[in-house]
Protein backbone atom coordinates (compact mmCIF):
# COMPACT_ATOMS: atom_id res chain seq x y z
CA UNK A 1 0.00 0.00 0.00
CA UNK A 2 1.41 3.40 -0.69
CA UNK A 3 2.36 5.76 1.90
CA UNK A 4 0.62 8.53 0.49
CA UNK A 5 -2.66 7.01 0.93
CA UNK A 6 -4.40 9.23 4.27
CA UNK A 7 -5.13 7.65 7.21
CA UNK A 8 -8.49 8.33 9.51
CA UNK A 9 -8.83 6.90 12.64
CA UNK A 10 -11.68 7.50 15.09
CA UNK A 11 -11.35 6.98 18.53
CA UNK A 12 -8.19 8.63 19.33
CA UNK A 13 -8.18 10.34 22.86
CA UNK A 14 -6.95 6.50 24.91
CA UNK A 15 -6.09 3.18 23.94
CA UNK A 16 -6.27 1.29 20.43
CA UNK A 17 -6.91 4.50 18.75
CA UNK A 18 -4.45 6.20 20.21
CA UNK A 19 -1.95 3.66 19.76
CA UNK A 20 -3.36 2.75 16.41
CA UNK A 21 -2.75 6.48 15.15
CA UNK A 22 0.77 6.74 16.31
CA UNK A 23 1.57 3.18 14.85
CA UNK A 24 0.48 4.89 11.28
CA UNK A 25 1.75 8.02 11.97
CA UNK A 26 5.56 5.81 12.49
CA UNK A 27 4.65 3.89 9.55
CA UNK A 28 4.68 7.03 7.07
CA UNK A 29 0.93 7.31 6.37
CA UNK A 30 -0.74 10.91 6.43
CA UNK A 31 -2.46 10.12 9.51
CA UNK A 32 -5.49 12.34 11.27
CA UNK A 33 -6.54 11.40 14.35
CA UNK A 34 -9.92 12.25 15.72
CA UNK A 35 -12.05 12.34 19.26
CA UNK A 36 -14.98 14.35 20.64
CA UNK A 37 -12.36 16.72 22.07
CA UNK A 38 -9.21 17.19 20.27
CA UNK A 39 -7.54 18.82 23.73
CA UNK A 40 -5.42 16.14 24.99
CA UNK A 41 -4.26 14.44 21.71
CA UNK A 42 -0.95 16.79 22.01
CA UNK A 43 1.48 13.30 22.01
CA UNK A 44 -0.37 12.46 18.45
CA UNK A 45 0.20 15.99 17.00
CA UNK A 46 3.60 15.92 18.22
CA UNK A 47 4.38 12.52 16.46
CA UNK A 48 3.00 13.74 13.28
CA UNK A 49 -0.73 13.84 13.40
CA UNK A 50 -3.45 16.18 12.32
CA UNK A 51 -6.05 16.74 14.64
CA UNK A 52 -9.62 16.67 13.75
CA UNK A 53 -12.76 16.67 15.85
CA UNK A 54 -15.08 14.33 14.95
CA UNK A 55 -18.05 12.74 17.12
CA UNK A 56 -19.65 9.53 15.51
CA UNK A 57 -22.89 10.12 16.65
CA UNK A 58 -22.97 13.32 15.01
CA UNK A 59 -24.16 13.59 11.34
CA UNK A 60 -22.40 17.26 11.02
CA UNK A 61 -19.27 16.56 12.80
CA UNK A 62 -18.51 13.25 10.86
CA UNK A 63 -19.41 14.94 7.55
CA UNK A 64 -16.90 17.82 7.96
CA UNK A 65 -14.21 15.33 9.08
CA UNK A 66 -13.57 13.40 5.81
CA UNK A 67 -14.54 16.48 3.56
CA UNK A 68 -10.65 18.03 5.79
CA UNK A 69 -9.31 14.56 4.88
CA UNK A 70 -10.30 14.27 1.38
CA UNK A 71 -9.93 17.96 0.81
CA UNK A 72 -5.99 18.19 1.19
CA UNK A 73 -5.85 14.39 -0.27
CA UNK A 74 -8.62 13.73 -2.77
CA UNK A 75 -9.82 10.64 -0.44
CA UNK A 76 -9.61 8.89 2.81
CA UNK A 77 -7.22 6.01 1.93
CA UNK A 78 -7.68 4.09 5.29
CA UNK A 79 -10.01 4.28 7.60
CA UNK A 80 -10.02 2.91 10.92
CA UNK A 81 -13.69 2.15 12.72
CA UNK A 82 -11.91 2.27 16.41
CA UNK A 83 -14.30 4.74 18.28
CA UNK A 84 -16.61 2.80 20.53
CA UNK A 85 -18.83 2.86 24.29
CA UNK A 86 -19.04 0.43 26.43
CA UNK A 87 -22.49 -0.60 28.30
CA UNK A 88 -23.41 -3.48 29.92
CA UNK A 89 -26.15 -5.50 32.45
CA UNK A 90 -28.45 -8.22 32.70
CA UNK A 91 -30.94 -8.33 29.98
CA UNK A 92 -33.83 -7.39 32.43
CA UNK A 93 -32.42 -4.47 33.72
CA UNK A 94 -30.18 -2.52 31.02
CA UNK A 95 -32.39 0.86 30.28
CA UNK A 96 -33.07 0.92 26.38
CA UNK A 97 -31.76 4.40 26.05
CA UNK A 98 -28.24 2.48 26.97
CA UNK A 99 -28.81 0.55 24.43
CA UNK A 100 -29.61 3.13 21.70
CA UNK A 101 -26.28 5.20 22.96
CA UNK A 102 -24.05 1.88 22.80
CA UNK A 103 -25.67 1.22 19.26
CA UNK A 104 -25.33 4.81 18.07
CA UNK A 105 -21.65 4.69 18.65
CA UNK A 106 -20.29 0.92 17.97
CA UNK A 107 -23.13 0.83 15.32
CA UNK A 108 -24.73 3.25 13.24
CA UNK A 109 -21.95 5.95 13.66
CA UNK A 110 -19.55 3.28 11.88
CA UNK A 111 -21.80 2.22 8.84
CA UNK A 112 -22.30 6.19 8.22
CA UNK A 113 -18.44 6.77 7.93
CA UNK A 114 -18.54 3.90 5.66
CA UNK A 115 -20.90 5.59 3.53
CA UNK A 116 -19.45 8.53 3.87
CA UNK A 117 -15.77 7.68 2.36
CA UNK A 118 -16.17 4.67 0.31
CA UNK A 119 -17.47 7.28 -2.51
CA UNK A 120 -14.22 8.65 -2.74
CA UNK A 121 -12.69 5.28 -2.27
CA UNK A 122 -14.38 3.59 -5.01
CA UNK A 123 -13.36 7.31 -7.48
CA UNK A 124 -9.56 6.18 -6.80
CA UNK A 125 -10.49 2.66 -7.13
CA UNK A 126 -8.25 1.90 -4.41
CA UNK A 127 -8.68 1.90 -0.05
CA UNK A 128 -8.79 -0.18 3.34
CA UNK A 129 -11.55 -0.14 6.18
CA UNK A 130 -10.24 -1.30 9.10
CA UNK A 131 -13.10 -2.24 11.61
CA UNK A 132 -12.45 -2.90 15.42
CA UNK A 133 -14.58 -5.39 16.64
CA UNK A 134 -13.97 -7.71 19.82
CA UNK A 135 -14.10 -11.43 20.94
CA UNK A 136 -17.02 -10.12 22.76
CA UNK A 137 -18.63 -10.33 19.14
CA UNK A 138 -17.47 -13.77 18.77
CA UNK A 139 -18.61 -15.20 22.52
CA UNK A 140 -20.85 -13.47 24.58
CA UNK A 141 -20.22 -12.40 27.86
CA UNK A 142 -22.80 -12.88 30.80
CA UNK A 143 -23.96 -9.36 31.79
CA UNK A 144 -22.62 -8.21 28.07
CA UNK A 145 -25.76 -6.30 26.35
CA UNK A 146 -25.24 -4.36 24.55
CA UNK A 147 -21.78 -4.12 24.19
CA UNK A 148 -21.44 -7.43 22.75
CA UNK A 149 -24.80 -7.59 20.91
CA UNK A 150 -22.93 -3.97 18.92
CA UNK A 151 -19.64 -6.55 18.48
CA UNK A 152 -21.32 -9.29 16.67
CA UNK A 153 -23.11 -6.77 14.63
CA UNK A 154 -19.94 -5.06 13.46
CA UNK A 155 -18.61 -8.50 12.63
CA UNK A 156 -21.42 -9.28 10.36
CA UNK A 157 -21.62 -5.68 8.44
CA UNK A 158 -17.55 -6.02 7.90
CA UNK A 159 -18.68 -10.03 6.40
CA UNK A 160 -21.24 -7.96 4.04
CA UNK A 161 -19.20 -5.05 3.33
CA UNK A 162 -16.10 -6.65 1.76
CA UNK A 163 -17.25 -8.48 -0.91
CA UNK A 164 -19.25 -6.06 -1.89
CA UNK A 165 -16.56 -3.35 -2.53
CA UNK A 166 -14.01 -5.51 -3.39
CA UNK A 167 -14.37 -5.37 -6.93
CA UNK A 168 -13.87 -1.60 -6.55
CA UNK A 169 -10.29 -2.00 -5.07
CA UNK A 170 -11.72 -1.30 -1.37
CA UNK A 171 -10.04 -3.75 1.07
CA UNK A 172 -12.23 -4.47 4.26
CA UNK A 173 -10.44 -5.64 7.21
CA UNK A 174 -12.25 -7.00 10.86
CA UNK A 175 -9.64 -6.44 13.84
CA UNK A 176 -10.77 -8.49 16.84
CA UNK A 177 -8.98 -8.35 20.13
CA UNK A 178 -9.61 -10.05 23.74
CA UNK A 179 -9.08 -8.45 26.85
CA UNK A 180 -7.04 -5.31 25.94
CA UNK A 181 -5.72 -3.28 29.29
CA UNK A 182 -6.49 0.08 28.31
CA UNK A 183 -9.07 3.28 29.99
CA UNK A 184 -12.04 2.28 28.14
CA UNK A 185 -12.07 -0.93 30.08
CA UNK A 186 -13.15 1.74 33.02
CA UNK A 187 -15.81 3.87 30.63
CA UNK A 188 -18.36 1.19 30.79
CA UNK A 189 -21.90 2.89 31.49
CA UNK A 190 -23.15 2.45 34.75
CA UNK A 191 -27.10 3.01 35.02
CA UNK A 192 -29.67 2.95 37.80
CA UNK A 193 -32.34 0.78 39.39
CA UNK A 194 -35.91 2.60 40.32
CA UNK A 195 -35.72 4.20 43.88
CA UNK A 196 -36.97 1.50 46.39
CA UNK A 197 -36.09 -1.34 44.08
CA UNK A 198 -34.15 -4.20 45.16
CA UNK A 199 -31.74 -5.71 42.61
CA UNK A 200 -32.17 -9.44 41.91
CA UNK A 201 -28.31 -9.58 40.53
CA UNK A 202 -26.36 -8.01 42.20
CA UNK A 203 -24.44 -10.49 43.24
CA UNK A 204 -24.33 -11.77 40.03
CA UNK A 205 -22.83 -8.25 39.05
CA UNK A 206 -20.36 -8.67 41.93
CA UNK A 207 -18.81 -11.96 40.53
CA UNK A 208 -18.67 -10.49 36.45
CA UNK A 209 -16.94 -7.34 38.31
CA UNK A 210 -14.37 -9.39 40.27
CA UNK A 211 -13.93 -11.57 37.34
CA UNK A 212 -12.91 -8.63 34.74
CA UNK A 213 -10.47 -7.18 37.76
CA UNK A 214 -8.93 -10.73 37.83
CA UNK A 215 -8.00 -10.66 34.39
CA UNK A 216 -6.83 -7.04 33.86
CA UNK A 217 -4.91 -6.77 37.02
CA UNK A 218 -1.03 -5.86 36.20
CA UNK A 219 0.93 -9.51 35.22
CA UNK A 220 -2.78 -11.35 34.45
CA UNK A 221 -1.68 -14.05 31.38
CA UNK A 222 -3.13 -12.77 28.01
CA UNK A 223 -4.02 -9.36 28.52
CA UNK A 224 -3.52 -7.36 25.26
CA UNK A 225 -2.14 -3.88 25.41
CA UNK A 226 -3.56 -1.16 22.87
CA UNK A 227 -0.28 -1.53 21.54
CA UNK A 228 -0.77 -4.95 20.85
CA UNK A 229 -3.31 -4.63 18.86
CA UNK A 230 -1.87 -1.14 17.34
CA UNK A 231 0.34 -3.09 16.12
CA UNK A 232 -1.66 -5.61 14.17
CA UNK A 233 -3.77 -2.47 12.40
CA UNK A 234 -0.54 -1.56 11.44
CA UNK A 235 0.83 -4.95 9.39
CA UNK A 236 -2.92 -5.55 8.13
CA UNK A 237 -3.15 -2.16 6.30
CA UNK A 238 0.18 -2.64 5.18
CA UNK A 239 0.03 -6.07 3.83
CA UNK A 240 0.03 -6.65 0.24
CA UNK A 241 -2.80 -9.25 1.20
CA UNK A 242 -4.41 -8.40 4.30
CA UNK A 243 -6.24 -11.25 5.98
CA UNK A 244 -10.54 -10.50 5.95
CA UNK A 245 -10.05 -11.46 9.99
CA UNK A 246 -7.40 -10.65 12.58
CA UNK A 247 -8.26 -12.21 16.33
CA UNK A 248 -5.99 -10.77 18.62
CA UNK A 249 -4.63 -12.59 21.39
CA UNK A 250 -5.47 -16.06 23.17
CA UNK A 251 -8.97 -15.09 24.76
CA UNK A 252 -10.05 -14.46 20.84
CA UNK A 253 -8.45 -17.08 18.93
CA UNK A 254 -9.69 -19.92 22.13
CA UNK A 255 -12.83 -19.07 23.42
CA UNK A 256 -14.59 -19.04 20.33
CA UNK A 257 -13.02 -23.07 19.86
CA UNK A 258 -14.23 -23.70 23.20
CA UNK A 259 -17.51 -22.52 22.74
CA UNK A 260 -17.90 -25.06 19.81
CA UNK A 261 -16.39 -27.53 21.34
CA UNK A 262 -18.76 -27.53 24.60
CA UNK A 263 -22.00 -26.57 23.12
CA UNK A 264 -24.59 -24.36 24.89
CA UNK A 265 -24.76 -26.91 28.01
CA UNK A 266 -20.98 -27.30 28.29
CA UNK A 267 -20.54 -23.46 28.17
CA UNK A 268 -23.74 -22.37 30.15
CA UNK A 269 -22.12 -24.39 32.75
CA UNK A 270 -18.43 -23.02 32.76
CA UNK A 271 -19.56 -19.69 32.95
CA UNK A 272 -21.70 -20.61 36.20
CA UNK A 273 -18.19 -21.67 37.65
CA UNK A 274 -16.30 -18.96 36.57
CA UNK A 275 -19.17 -16.23 37.37
CA UNK A 276 -20.94 -17.78 40.59
CA UNK A 277 -24.11 -16.22 41.14
CA UNK A 278 -25.94 -16.97 44.60
CA UNK A 279 -29.24 -16.48 44.46
CA UNK A 280 -31.05 -15.20 47.42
Amino acid sequence: MSRTQAALVTGCSSGIGRATALALARAGFPTWATARRTDDLAELAAAGCRLLPLDVTDEASMARAVQAVEAEHGSVGILVNNAGRGGGGPVEEVPLDLVRKVFETNVFGLVRLCQLVLPGMRARRQGTIVNVGSAAGLVTPPTGCPYAMTKYAVESLTDALRPEVRPFGIRVILVEPGAVRTRFMAAGETYELPEGGDDPYAAYKASVAAMVVRAHREGARGVLTAEDVADVIARAVTARRPRARYRVGAQARLAPRARRLLGDGGWDALMRRLIPFPVQ
